[in-house]
């Protein structure tokens, strides 16, 4: 299926978990690639899979909570295709590097409110903005959020209020940019076997083994983690003109978890 044919997608978050599984994804559908990530050995990873499979793609190391980084990425990505048709804001934390993301509101330490909402509320405004500047009518971006934009999970009030405003800010671009011909949607997963599944679950469902295949939980109607590809294909269809008349929307991709 070549949905993505031709078109020419940025990625953040490219290095690891569902940003990765969309690179391949969107790979596979036609697309050409500018993919950027601050995890300079995920990035070269994924850059080196691909690039064997002949995927014509351009690799930025970007820290997305700093305007100037990302503001230089999508230059570059402008100077190198010619064009951006479409963008995947994926990129986000849960904790600090190395550090639990585990605190009620009252123990928040102020550091780990300010990287996560740093990273993925801060970051996804500054990609959303230097996207729209250059962007065209066609255009679509699609922002991850999670069903933690949904709902309130206790201590997790950082990345919670950060996934929230995902949908805020998609639901405000979506307003704005309609009038270009520029779709805005968010993506909301539930539970996905990616790194950040055990820190930002472990407190609230348990594992029967360390594989993310065998973790089961009553709260899921299909009893079943999803895979970062199931993710990416929710992406990807969104970015696509299949989706031409959509936008505004958080596709929820969750197993039912939200039911």
């Amino acid at each position: 299926m070549a949905q993505l044919q031709d078109k020419v997608i940025s990625i953040s978050g490219a290095g690891s978990g569902i940003g990765a599984a969309t690179a391949r994804v969107a790979a596979q559908r036609g697309a050409s690639l500018s993919l950027a990530d601050i995890n300079q050995e995920g990035l070269n990873a994924i850059v080196n899979e691909l690039k064997a499979s002949g995927v014509n793609l351009l690799a930025t190391h970007v820290d997305v909570s700093e305007s100037d980084s990302v503001n230089n990425w999508i230059t570059k990505t402008m100077q190198h295709f010619g064009t951006l048709d479409g963008a995947a804001n994926i990129a986000g934390v849960i904790s600090l590097p190395g550090r639990q993301g585990v605190f009620d509101i009252v123990d928040t330490p102020s550091e780990h409110w300010d990287w996560v909402i740093g990273v993925n509320q801060t970051g996804l405004f500054h990609c959303i903005q230097a996207q729209l500047r250059v962007m065209k009518s066609g255009g679509s971006i699609v922002n991850v959020s999670s069903v933690a934009g949904l709902k309130g999970y206790p201590s997790q009030v950082s990345y919670t209020a950060s996934k929230h405003a995902v949908i805020g800010i998609t639901r405000v671009a979506a307003k704005e940019a309609g009038a270009s011909g520029i779709r805005v949607n968010a993506v909301a997963p539930g539970l996905v076997g990616t790194p950040m599944l055990q820190r930002l679950t472990g407190n609230y469902w348990a594992a029967t083994s360390n594989e993310t295949d065998d973790i089961k939980t009553d709260a899921v109607p299909l009893k079943r983690v999803s895979h970062p590809e199931e993710i990416a294909k929710t992406i990807c269809f969104s970015l696509s003109d299949d989706a031409s008349y959509t936008t505004g929307t958080t596709f929820v991709v969750d197993g039912g978890l939200m039911l």
